[in-house]
């Protein structure tokens, strides 16, 4: 079982209709000393999310349950945590709902049936990303510290003469090139473009 655990102070919602393999899951996390919570369908796993407060950040679903379907469960703890990562299960794994899955926003899918290895590697990608992602909140908020801190020197050197247009647009340059270095930065460590707004 993976020593590292995903953010302590969320919990976790099991969605299936099967309670041995509901039961299951809830006593792999238990084991890990995870806070987790089951639900029997869909309907009483949405109303659960709804009520949540956006406490879940792992929910692990059934994709077809009584009431409504893992894909409505998904949208539902999407809603209710953006962050939240959704493991699908299905014992009628197909490609296309593999891939359907991931466009709306599923972070695994895994087949049924699954042992509990492949799920510790799936707890265990999920607690790498999420530790990746702290360090890169990390490091771009000391970059920006670091600019900032840097701009008001500049700023506070600047002042005793008259206002200049050069010395403003050279700082805006400044702010522009540090932006670019944390785009990249975190466009390396994520894989995929960053975009501005």
């Amino acid at each position: 079982m993976p020593t590292n655990r995903v953010n302590p102070l969320w919990e976790i919602l099991v969605v299936d209709d099967d309670e041995g393999v509901r039961d299951l899951i809830v006593s792999y996390f238990s084991a890990l000393e995870m806070p987790v919570t089951g639900a029997q369908d869909g309907r009483a796993a949405i109303a659960t999310l709804q009520r949540s407060n956006g406490r879940f950040g792992l929910v692990i679903t059934d994709l077809s349950l009584p009431g409504a379907d893992g894909f409505a469960v998904l949208q539902a703890a999407r809603q209710a945590n953006a962050a939240c990562y959704v493991v699908i299960v299905t014992g009628y794994a197909s490609l296309d709902s593999a891939i359907h899955a991931v466009r709306v926003g599923a972070y695994d899918y895994l087949a049924k049936p699954f042992s509990m290895g492949q799920l510790d590697v799936v707890l265990k990608r999920i607690t790498d990303r999420v530790q990746l992602e702290e360090a890169n909140r990390s490091l771009t908020s000391n970059s920006v510290s670091r600019s900032i801190a840097r701009m008001t020197d500049d700023s506070q050197r600047h002042t005793a003469g008259p206002f200049d247009g050069a010395s403003v647009e050279m700082r805006m340059l400044r702010v522009e090139t540090a932006l670019a270095r944390i785009e990249a930065r975190l466009e390396t460590a994520l894989g995929s473009p960053v975009c501005r707004q």
